[in-house]
């Protein structure tokens, strides 16, 4: 048998095997999706968002009208549909509900602007992430227009309506969003004023590529710095994959395929369920982020690219921290970049308990000294301490410099969360300990530490385990401010 002929075979069988192992999988995929709770209208009803074509051609006021004709779609064709099996005080889409934004005093689902008191002496933009709404950055927001500036925040499409909303969606539409709402920042200040870039989660991704955008396209606004909290650089591989498990969809009696997650939205401004076509868009906006910043490595273009100040805890189930280091920072030239890291707590008192790997994680991820961007790292004073100090090592340095902060690790949590970095202790929905004199938004899920039979709230424990505000926040502002303070245009 010539060889050719045999290489021939061998090659029709691997097929038929990957084809029967495809197939098993779509068919395993298909079956496991019908379990779990059915759809309801937020979940199959799509709103008419705008999309990078019409983003590109609109201004502004246009994006805040189509805006608002999306949020009267969702209360005809959702709100006011939903049957009484679904009129629960946990369902933010009912509006006898406690947490319906629409009861708010004001919908930080929308898209807002905070205007100074006086001339503005500057501009920033803020960017959310993904299943989030411009609510997550309000605090700063508020503390740049305390500064000055005006704040722009816009909602990203598809977010801030209905969970459905994300299954139509493209990263391009996000990245569309990004160039309209600089367009309107520079708008109100004028191309002389300095222009700000504050990107949370998916957010930091967007803000990244918007600024190596605008190195090579002279009509974009460059930016003069990037705040990123939490930035989406890199995420698990699972995600490159995931679209796979949407294929049983394309057959209505299998749309559940479509959702990874099926779950009640009991928080007002963010999704609790999520659709595979979120995980595909993050994964699509990740790759052509990783993929322009080693271009741009390799042409010389980041020598032009504004100071980054990042925030990221080193441990983070959403994004993974050391792509930060190795996708972004390790390209990044001397230009007064800075990063940010907030340890676990060491001396937490489920120390016994925590894995090794988390342990061991920061010595891991951040490579020796020297560097060419300024480290620091807040952690423990001591490992019995709950107080915690500054351990920082200058651009170039090899030594490294302590100095205590009036800060500490409040008892029981062990660590930071991706979700937490923005909140201060203090928010309203998020904070451990909420303020009693700001807008109530009908829960304060920050605050809950429940104890009680399994099977009683209709949330997952996992949701209240994980941290949802920052002990650290009035440090993170600190330092934003003195980029604002010490970096002219």
């Amino acid at each position: 048998m010539p060889a050719s002929l045999a290489a021939l075979r061998l090659l029709k069988r691997l097929l038929l095997v990957l084809t029967v192992v495809a197939v098993t999988l779509i068919v395993a995929r298909a079956w496991d999706s019908q379990r779990g709770p059915p759809l309801e209208l937020w979940h199959t009803y799509v709103p008419k968002d705008m999309h990078a074509p019409q983003i590109d051609k609109t201004d502004w006021a246009g994006y805040v009208r189509a805006e608002e004709d999306v949020f009267r779609d969702v209360r005809a064709e959702v709100i006011d549909k939903v049957d009484a099996q679904a009129h629960a005080l946990g369902n933010r889409f009912y509006a006898g509900s406690p947490i319906y934004p629409g009861n708010f005093a004001h919908d930080w689902n929308h898209s807002y602007i905070l205007e100074p008191d006086g001339a503005p002496t500057g501009a920033v933009v803020l960017l959310h992430g993904l299943t989030d709404s411009p609510y997550s950055l309000r605090h700063i927001a508020r503390r740049y227009r305390d500064l000055g500036f005006v704040a722009v925040a816009i909602r990203m499409p598809a977010h801030g309506t209905v969970p459905a909303a994300l299954t139509a969606v493209e990263w391009e539409d996000w990245d569309a969003a990004t160039r309209l709402a600089v367009r309107e920042a520079v708008r109100r200040t004028g191309p002389s004023k300095p222009l700000h870039i504050v990107g949370f989660s998916n957010g930091g991704a967007l803000a990244i590529k918007y600024a190596l955008d605008a190195l090579e396209d002279d009509r974009l606004a460059r930016p003069d710095r990037l705040v990123l909290i939490s930035p989406m650089i890199g995420i698990t591989s699972f995600a490159r994959f995931v679209g796979i498990a949407a294929v049983p969809a394309l057959l209505p009696a299998f749309a559940k395929a479509a959702w990874l997650g099926i779950v009640p939205e009991f928080n007002p401004f963010k999704y609790n369920s999520f659709p595979v076509n979120g995980a595909r868009q993050t994964h699509r906006l990740t790759v052509a982020l990783q993929d322009r910043i080693v271009r741009s490595a390799r042409s010389g273009g980041l020598d032009r690219l504004p100071p980054v100040l990042t925030f990221q805890s080193v441990v983070d189930f959403t994004v993974s921290t050391p792509a930060i280091l190795s996708a972004l920072y390790a390209h990044l030239p001397a230009n007064g970049s800075d990063l940010v890291l907030f340890d676990v707590n060491r001396a937490a008192i489920v120390g016994p308990l925590m894995r090794s790997a988390a342990e061991t994680v920061l010595t891991r991820i951040l490579a020796d000294p020297p560097r060419r961007f300024r480290t620091a790292i807040v952690t423990n004073a001591a490992a019995d301490s709950y107080d915690v100090i500054e351990r920082v090592t200058e651009a170039g340095a090899v030594t490294e410099q302590v100095q205590p902060l009036e800060l500490a690790f409040p008892p029981g949590i062990f660590s930071l969360s991706h979700v937490a970095l923005p909140f201060p202790m203090s928010d309203s929905l998020y904070g451990m300990q909420p303020d009693k004199t700001d807008e109530f938004f009908g829960v304060h899920l920050g605050s809950i530490a429940p104890r009680g039979e399994r099977g009683v709230l209709i949330l997952d424990l996992d949701a209240l385990l994980r941290v949802s505000s920052n002990p650290f926040f009035p440090y993170l502002l600190g330092r934003i401010e003195q980029g604002i303070a010490n970096a002219p245009r």
